[in-house]
């Protein structure tokens, strides 16, 4: 008796945990979803995605023929549930291809060092956001906002999917002129080619603010949780 007890204990604090970690989640939805998605089979094998705008395009070109000196470069973006643009991005460009690390955060609110759970309550102004270094001699700037940009709804200014509130919110945030400009003239591409059905981008471009590194728990959490929730938005609109 004593034993099924302990064991019924050990059950309710494994489901609290997870429900700790689902909060204001919608059901969970099997990853190969995302696959599917892109244009793949469940061989979880990533597509990986050329650059089609005009700005990413000339600066892989730019790379390519004058590699820059610096090895190390900085994108901080926002695209709703930070699962899963982490996820993506790594099998994007991961394994060489010029991505050093990705770490999921919050940024642009108004109070030192949330929580998840507090950032979840919308609360606290944060946006669950990205925070990822790269080699600018293996992929551009450009490259990485068009292909955060093309893998959710930059349309939609009140979250992605089930995800809504401004925690969940669509931005970029930059790290210097360069930045801002590039960004700037990415919108422009996107826009003309009404890459969302015609509709006007969203997202906000803001400046970078203070970052505060997630919980440990949330950092490469669909490698870990292969069938941890993924937002349906998340997926190459083009």
């Amino acid at each position: 008796l004593i034993s099924s007890r302990v064991g019924l204990i050990h059950m309710i604090v494994a489901l609290t945990r997870q429900l700790s970690r689902s909060l204001h989640r919608p059901p969970a939805a099997p990853i190969r979803t995302i696959f599917t998605m892109m244009g793949q089979s469940a061989s979880h094998h990533h597509a990986f995605l050329e650059p089609t705008t005009a700005t990413a395009i000339a600066a892989m070109e730019k790379r390519k023929s004058s590699p820059p000196a610096s090895k190390e470069e900085v994108a901080t973006v926002a695209t709703g549930c930070f699962w899963g643009p982490d996820y993506l991005v790594r099998r994007q460009f991961g394994d060489g291809r010029g991505l050093i690390s990705s770490r999921v955060g919050y940024t642009g609110g108004k109070s030192a060092s949330p929580t998840y759970r507090q950032v979840c309550s919308g609360a606290t102004g944060h946006a669950e956001a990205v925070n990822v270094k790269f080699d600018p001699s293996k992929v551009s700037y450009a490259e990485m906002v068009e292909f955060f940009m093309r893998t959710h709804d930059a349309s939609d200014a009140g979250g992605q999917g089930n995800d809504r509130g401004t925690q969940y919110r669509s931005a970029i945030f930059t790290h210097n002129d360069d930045q801002k400009q590039t960004v700037d003239a990415i919108v422009k591409d996107l826009e003309e080619a009404k890459r969302y059905g015609g509709k006007k981008v969203a997202t906000q471009i803001v400046p970078a603010s203070e970052w505060y590194e997630a919980e440990a728990n949330h950092q490469d959490y669909l490698d870990l949780n292969p069938d941890g929730y993924h937002c349906p938005a998340h997926r190459a609109y083009w």
